[in-house]
């Protein structure tokens, strides 16, 4: 007995100082992506006033873009959300709602409002579908807008890849039915491409909370941090993971993730890679980690860009068990994604991408939950039993919980000096709360609720 309990007391104190270790190299490499991140910022909003984006908007050759937005049951949303995308200032523009088998009214209010007629549109077949598409519609007044009904396999990424057969633009913005862009995100996001039409194969965007804002005609006219609990703790969250945290990864070529919400793709390398993969969770993940691996296995130089300003603000859950499926469907669509793509990890044909970012995303963004869990039992067993002294608690707290507050005071920070989207000390207030209550004290129940998206994948 006296060998296991000593036996015990090492595993205890071993864990705890891996623990420790483990927090400060994780929030240390985050501070070295925000920091990477910031430089970014502020030179981007000095370069804002020589963007060239008026002669992006009245050139020619600007390449087309064809928006795919997949719906289903948004009867609330769908109009203003359309009649946002179509205001959008961009000078050949299509876009392409896909009802994927909904059971309310969304197609009769797009019907109504944009005086919808059934039309004789040829689908190509290019991409793999499984849903049959019922009809196509388009305004009589000839607006570039077309809406296709189809059945519905349950997945978002069918009515994606059914929009993309259906595009005619060479450019493919993914959007979902409820983000909102600011009217000149399209010229900036096609920025890169323009710049680089060889190279740029893919870009993504900042995407902020909507929630609380003013919105009229489907455009964000009054930014506001929401007010409550749950919904500002996720204004911050994004804030850091997005403006900074996926904002520094593009700045040493390492993004892995562009969000569905607000992506653009090149058509060609979108089929080339077989559009969105139908029978996974994560269609916008898992699309951007087969860009990687197709294109690093046939040794092409490519470069998948980030803008962080404009940006999208996209609608967040506001009730718990919402958020609580949504953090274990990222935790699956990210173990499904490494799994999918496996011989990439460690691997130095796959570059830095096989040899830095996935390893990252595997032992942080997907074991950090299981980590962390054992560390918040460990440490409390090991002080209960005496074993832990209170200093190797507080230190624990200080590496794990304390440095990932202040990354994201830092990310808020930053943002107000560079962007300044908010406009009132309300907001800026709200977001430092938020950004302190996240890792304080829901930090663990986040980390609860992607334990069951790794048990899934």
């Amino acid at each position: 007995r006296g060998a296991i309990m000593s036996a015990l007391e090492s595993f205890i104190r071993g864990f705890a100082w891996f623990s420790i270790w483990y927090f400060v190299i994780l929030n240390t490499a985050y501070l070295f992506l925000i920091a990477l991140a910031a430089l970014n910022a502020i030179g981007s909003s000095r370069r804002t006033t020589f963007s060239g984006l008026a002669e992006i908007f009245s050139s020619p050759l600007a390449p087309g873009i064809s928006i795919v937005v997949p719906v289903r049951n948004m009867e609330d949303l769908i109009v203003g959300s359309t009649r946002g995308l179509l205001n959008l200032r961009y000078p050949h523009l299509e876009v392409i709602v896909v009802d994927d088998g909904s059971t309310d009214a969304t197609f009769g209010r797009l019907k109504e409002e944009f005086g919808l007629v059934e039309v004789d549109k040829v689908i190509r077949k290019e991409l793999e579908t499984v849903g049959q598409v019922r009809s196509v519609h388009a305004p009589s007044d000839g607006e570039h807008l077309l809406v296709i009904r189809k059945e519905s396999m349950g997945r978002p990424a069918d009515a994606v890849n059914t929009g993309v057969n259906a595009a005619r633009y060479p450019l493919i913005c993914r959007i979902d039915a409820d983000t909102y862009l600011d009217e000149g995100a399209l010229l900036t996001l096609a920025k890169p491409f323009i710049e680089d039409p060889v190279r740029t194969i893919a870009a993504g965007a900042t995407i902020r909370v909507a929630n609380g804002c003013v919105i009229r005609g489907g455009r964000i006219v009054g930014p506001r941090v929401p007010g409550g609990w749950l919904q500002t703790i996720q204004a911050a969250e994004y804030l850091r993971a997005f403006l900074l945290g996926r904002a520094g990864w593009s700045q040493i070529r390492g993004m892995l993730f562009i969000s569905g919400a607000f992506g653009l793709f090149r058509r060609d390398v979108y089929e080339l890679v077989g559009g969105f993969h139908l029978y996974t969770e994560g269609d916008d993940l898992e699309m951007t980690t087969s860009i990687h691996h197709r294109l690093r296995d046939e040794r092409r130089r490519y470069r998948i860009g980030f803008v962080p300003e404009p940006c999208s603000w996209t609608m967040v859950p506001s009730r718990y068990k919402v958020l609580a499926h949504q953090r274990a469907r990222w935790s699956q669509i990210l173990a499904e994604a490494l799994w999918i793509h496996k011989v990439m990890l460690f691997n130095p044909r796959y570059g830095g991408v096989g040899l830095v970012v996935l390893p990252f995303y595997l032992l942080f963004e997907l074991i950090g939950a299981v980590v962390e869990w054992l560390a918040i039992i460990v440490f409390i067993a090991g002080w209960a039993a005496g074993i832990l002294n209170p200093a190797i608690v507080v230190l624990f707290i200080a590496a794990g919980l304390g440095y990932a507050a202040l990354l994201t005071v830092i990310s808020v920070i930053t943002e107000e000096v560079t962007y300044h989207r908010y406009g009132s000390w309300r907001d800026f207030a709200l977001l430092i709360y938020g950004g302190t209550a996240e890792n304080t004290a829901v930090r663990p129940t986040y980390m609860w609720w992607r334990i069951p998206g790794i048990a899934d994948a």
